[in-house]
C-alpha cells in the first residue's frame, strides 16, 4: 500500500515549527564532518587496497570527528527538540503535564551540559599544561579536547533557547501525535 506525505507541518509540533534559524551552523558542520569522515574512511581503504597498509593517522582523527559530530548533532537535536525522551511519559497526559515534563527536561540537559563545559575547561588546561600529545600522531591533545567545552557550552545555550521557547503561551496547545497516528 502506497503512503502519502503528510502536508507539510501537519504532524509536526508547535516548537519544531519554531525552531532558530542559526540550525544551519549546526547542519553545516554536520554535513562537513560527515563528508571529512567519508573521505577519511575511502582514503584509507584504498591505501589499504593497494599497499597492504594504512593510514596511522586516520584513526585517531576519525575518533575525533565522531565525537565532534555527536557533539554536533546533540545540540541540534536538543534545539529542535528531538532529544532521547520517553514518550510514554512525555507525550501522555494534559498540556499541563507536558509542558511541565519538557521544561524539566530541558532545564536537566542545560544543566548537564553546563556542568560538562564548566568540568571540561579543567581538562583542557591540564593537556595544555602537562603538554599531553595524542598517542596516535603526538599533536598537542588539547586540540582534541578543548571542543567538548566548545560543544557542550552550544548544547547548554541551545538547551535554554528550548526552554524559553516552551515558555511561550500555546507551545503546547496541539494535541500529541502517537506513533499510531503518524503512520498512514
Amino acid at each position: 500500500m502506497p503512503s502519502h506525505p503528510p502536508e507539510k507541518g501537519a504532524l509536526e509540533a508547535p516548537l519544531q515549527q519554531d525552531e532558530p534559524r542559526s540550525l544551519r551552523l549546526e547542519d553545516w558542520l554536520t554535513v562537513i564532518i560527515m563528508a571529512l569522515l567519508a573521505l577519511i574512511t575511502f582514503a584509507n581503504v584504498l591505501v589499504r587496497y593497494f599497499t597492504s597498509s594504512s593510514f596511522a593517522w586516520t584513526e585517531e582523527i576519525s575518533v575525533f570527528l565522531m565525537i565532534l559530530l555527536a557533539m554536533v548533532a546533540g545540540s541540534a537535536a536538543v534545539a529542535r527538540n528531538a532529544h532521547i525522551r520517553i514518550e510514554y511519559f512525555a507525550e501522555g497526559g494534559s498540556a499541563l503535564r507536558r509542558r511541565r515534563l519538557a521544561r524539566f527536561g530541558t532545564l536537566m540537559v542545560a544543566l548537564l551540559f553546563a556542568v560538562i563545559a564548566a568540568l571540561s575547561v579543567r581538562v583542557v588546561w591540564d593537556d595544555y599544561r602537562f603538554e599531553e600529545t595524542s598517542p596516535g600522531i603526538g599533536v598537542p591533545q588539547w586540540w582534541y579536547s578543548m571542543w567538548l567545552p566548545i560543544c557542550s557550552a552550544l548544547i547548554t545555550a541551545r538547551a535554554l533557547q528550548l526552554f524559553r521557547r516552551q515558555g511561550r503561551p500555546g507551545a503546547f496547545d496541539a494535541p500529541a501525535v502517537t506513533s499510531e497516528e503518524k503512520a498512514p
